[in-house]
């Protein structure tokens, strides 16, 4: 089956909202993330929390600073996710 041109695929990029923890490397950002997801056996709402390491070309992320991130091809070996705007200071 090949596709027409209407049935192109739209490949949605994941989006992430967190928290700067470091900026002491040049154009790279460590993002952390904190997820509200139920437990699976007892269904409480639990908080899960993952670093990402962000891509910031113009070094502008502070530590503190709220932070949206999209994700990207890999960059390096850890870096896989762009810094799309910075919410709140």
């Amino acid at each position: 089956m090949s596709e027409t041109p209407q049935e192109t695929k739209i490949h949605i990029r994941k989006t992430r909202v967190g928290v700067v923890i470091s900026n002491k490397m040049d154009k790279t950002l460590v993002v952390e993330h904190i997820a509200r997801v139920p437990h699976p056996k007892f269904n409480k709402i639990v908080k899960r929390s993952k670093k990402y390491y962000v891509h910031d070309e113009t070094n502008q992320g502070q530590i503190g600073d709220r932070v949206r991130i999209v994700e990207t091809r890999p960059l390096s070996k850890l870096k896989c996710w762009a810094l799309a705007e910075v919410i709140s200071h």
